[in-house]
């Protein structure tokens, strides 16, 4: 692939987020790279579901696994080198070694559906290692989500542009899981359900003074003054703020709704109730504690808030978080997925309860499908000509390998409601 090319194109700063991780490989990796052969042994002996058709370098064909029956994803592994990276830098070398084509495949979905539902049986065999496993955390901790630090995180996402994320979200701009009541629902149907289910859990009234953390293009707030709230919607996103600002004006609710464009950390104010949806695994682990005390604080007594998180499942967590894995390095820098337990807990030493979760993970992987679906369309029609097409790939793998983690049951996502005592 030609990066080069893709430098003065809008994205760029994200294919090349890298710079500063180990992504495996070098002149070293590249001598010992056949050896690297046994990798498939070990995930031959390890994988308890589905199994991998594989092509090898040299034309020969080998399946890998099927012990029992699960997905089985056709790989082409062109070069031994590609496990190197596997085998030394995890998924941030994983994906490095396809953009370098050294594997390839005609849909990546079952592979990571694979990987995550055999998460907990591969253990170490696809997560980065020794040297590589400390630089890449080192280089994920230096982007930490400090109040310095933190907008700049997020412009890094958030910022490529409304235009970008317009072209492949639903009307009202929802960049988060959707509930689909049926299979085949309408992606702009399951969206609104969810903002609904979210403003149901806080059993908004007309009057209520409403607070949303992460207000994202406004699509909540909005829904939430038409059921007669006054909301304060915060953002760090100087793009985000800008479309928000603009359909709240289109809407006639700029009397009811104010757009912030401040940290969390810095807010000051008492609010009857408090919605944030997947804001928090932009937060990061360090300031968990600080965005529950952020919440609490809030909250009037007897507020109630409704949170919408992703969650990696207990028992992968510490390896997970031991590292920086390939949304972290290349997708939402500062990034970590929630540790149910711990949160939790961390929320009631905060004075929050936590009540009626409901988690609905299959929905994300069909949200994920429906936005490469409708990502596919618009590039097809030429309405993202600004981006590469390495950018472009970049995209495409990031919402494939999203989709076959929720596929694969590892990460799930869900609702909760936290009430703050009397």
């Amino acid at each position: 692939m030609a990066l080069g090319k893709a430098m003065a194109s809008r994205g760029a700063h994200l294919l090349n987020a890298d710079r500063g991780f180990a992504t495996g490989a070098g002149l070293l990796g590249r001598l010992v790279a056949p050896a690297f052969a046994r990798i498939l042994d070990q995930l031959d002996e390890r994988l308890r579901e589905g199994g991998i058709h594989a092509t090898l370098p040299d034309g020969s064909r080998r399946g890998i696994g099927f012990h029992a029956p699960g997905p089985e994803p056709v790989v082409e592994l062109r070069s031994w080198l590609a496990l190197v990276r596997l085998a030394t830098s995890g998924s941030v070398g994983w994906y490095k070694a396809w953009t370098r084509r050294e594997w390839t495949s005609p849909d990546p979905v079952p592979l990571f559906d694979m990987f995550m539902r055999n998460a907990a049986s591969l253990g170490g065999t696809a997560r980065a290692k020794g040297v590589f496993r400390l630089v890449n955390w080192l280089a994920h901790t230096w982007r930490d989500n400090a109040p310095g630090q933190a907008r700049e995180n997020i412009a890094a996402h958030y910022d490529l542009g409304n235009d970008f994320y317009a072209a492949w979200l639903d009307a009202e701009m929802n960049y988060s899981s959707a509930i689909f009541a049926f299979p085949g629902e309408g992606l702009e149907q399951a969206q609104a359900a969810k903002t609904a289910a979210i403003l149901d859990r806080l059993d908004l009234q007309p009057g209520d003074r409403l607070l949303e953390i992460g207000c994202g293009w406004g699509s909540l707030a909005i829904a939430a003054a038409r059921r007669g709230a006054v909301v304060t919607g915060l953002t760090l996103s100087t793009e985000q703020k800008a479309w928000a600002e603009r359909r709240i004006a289109e809407e006639g609710l700029a009397d009811r709704i104010a757009i912030l464009l401040e940290d969390y950390r810095d807010h000051r104010g008492t609010y009857d109730k408090l919605a944030s949806v997947e804001m928090v695994e932009a937060v990061g682990r360090r300031w968990w504690p600080a965005y529950l005390e952020a919440i609490a604080g809030a909250l009037r007594p007897g507020g109630i808030a409704a949170l919408q998180y992703i969650s990696i499942r207990p028992e992968l967590f510490d390896a997970y978080a031991r590292s920086a894995d390939f949304i972290q390095t290349y997708i939402f820098p500062g990034g970590m997925l929630l540790s149910e337990p711990v949160f939790s807990d961390l929320a009631q030493v905060c004075g929050l309860s936590w009540e009626d979760r409901l988690g609905f993970g299959p929905d994300y992987a069909e949200t994920l499908r429906l936005w490469r679906e409708r990502y596919d369309i618009a590039v097809e029609a030429g309405r993202l000509k600004e981006f590469s097409p390495d950018f472009h790939d970049l995209w495409r793998y990031y919402l494939t390998y999203c989709e076959g983690g929720f596929r694969g049951g590892g990460i799930d996502v869900a609702q909760v409601t936290m009430r703050r005592g009397e």
